[in-house]
């Protein structure tokens, strides 16, 4: 079979020609590529109109994040840290000061526990909005995105009045959180939550209710739970499968072990686009409830420190652990090893989006080719977060 190699975007390669009769077209999707998030590159062998095999190709990103931590103090690792999926990065530094806070067997002041949650799910709403407005777009609906923005907007301002950052926090501390709430912030984001909570409606009615967008993802790109365990998928992604897990409900971190009757764990059976985005849309909903519950029970906790008086030179004692957390694309992992050092010796990150990309080798094949974006935008994830 001869292959005929034809380029969509940088970098069009070139691949080895074999014999036979016929000819298959292997189609270069990116790297720089409008449909693909980032810099990712699919290279796809087509039949026709229709996906014969693809293979996603990564790395065009990679910056070496793992071995930079290992060159960095347990302060300084925090910046690398929420830097590999940037609408994430609350998130990413949780995961790191919680596994250093586990080898030192530290204890964080309870303010600080439900802050770092409340703050969480805020970041997850920041998030899962952004590919709420983008999801749309890459199917021809420009309109929701102003929506989206608009609300993430809102969310925006009162994260970036407690940390100082729109999108690198860097509000996270090894004990605990870098600084005290401004003062009237708590009554500021209580007003932001009921706010965003109000507008959420436009988003379902102007995307779920439309019938080109319905057209487009229901029943396409199907991912079955057998296919989510085998590659580690996680998620969202994974729960619009049927994969009821979640870190939050089933390994218990932070305060949400004493939010089980506000936690609701979003799940469908259909594993289809739709189901993805209607798993999106959902969690947002419920995190906004969170949220709630998280400001309603910081009001009624006494004043009090939100972080840990820690050494000049932080150490960690010599040995390993491993933490995860939910994070908004999914599973988030930091494996820690350390030689009693204030480098790590070693810190390996499972990032979520690395193992969800991995799935478009099994929902690719059989599918059209027009419905390669639908299919490729519903697994929402961050090219920074696969590459590391």
């Amino acid at each position: 079979m001869t292959e005929t190699t034809v380029g969509i975007g940088g970098a069009a390669g070139s691949f080895g020609a074999g014999t036979g009769q016929g000819t298959d077209m292997v189609l270069n999707i990116g790297p720089q590529h409008p449909s693909t998030h980032g810099v990712l590159r699919l290279r796809l062998v087509l039949d026709g109109e229709r996906i014969a095999a693809a293979e996603p190709i990564v790395g065009y990103m990679h910056r070496g994040a793992e071995k930079l931590f290992e060159a960095r103090d347990y302060r300084q690792i925090i910046m690398l840290a929420n830097r590999h999926d940037w609408l994430s990065a609350f998130s990413n530094e949780l995961g790191v000061v919680l596994a250093v806070e586990r080898m030192l067997g530290m204890e964080v002041p309870a303010r600080a526990v439900w802050l770092r949650t409340l703050l969480a799910e805020l970041n997850r709403v920041l998030n899962h909005l952004m590919f709420l407005g983008s999801y749309p777009l890459e199917l021809g609906g420009i309109t929701p995105i102003f929506y989206a923005f608009t609300e993430r907007e809102e969310l925006q301002r009162v994260m970036e009045e407690v940390s100082g950052g729109r999108m690198h926090y860097m509000f996270n501390r090894v004990g605990g959180l870098k600084d005290e709430l401004p003062a009237g912030w708590t009554g500021r984001a209580r007003t932001t939550v009921a706010r965003v909570r109000s507008q959420m409606g436009r988003l379902d009615d102007l995307v779920l209710g439309n019938e080109i967008f319905r057209g487009r993802t229901r029943g396409v790109g199907r991912l079955d739970a057998g296919t989510v365990h085998a590659y580690g998928v996680s998620g969202p992604v994974a729960r619009a499968s049927g994969v009821d897990f979640d870190l939050r409900r089933d390994e218990p971190y932070l305060a949400y072990g004493e939010l089980a009757d506000v936690l609701r764990v979003v799940t469908r059976t259909e594993g289809d686009c739709l189901a993805r985005f209607e798993c999106l849309l959902d969690q947002v909903h419920n995190s906004l409830d969170l949220a709630d519950a998280c400001l309603e029970r910081l009001a009624e906790l006494p004043p009090g420190p939100v972080n840990q008086r820690l050494p000049k030179v932080l150490k960690a004692p010599e040995g390993h652990t491993y933490a995860w957390t939910e994070n908004p694309l999914g599973l988030n992992g930091y494996y820690l090893v350390s030689r009693g050092e204030k480098t790590p010796w070693r810190l390996k990150l499972r990032s979520a989006s690395y193992n969800n990309v991995q799935a478009l080798v099994e929902l690719l094949p059989g599918t059209l080719v027009s419905d390669m974006v639908a299919i490729l935008g519903s697994l929402f994830f961050v090219v920074g977060d696969v590459d590391k």
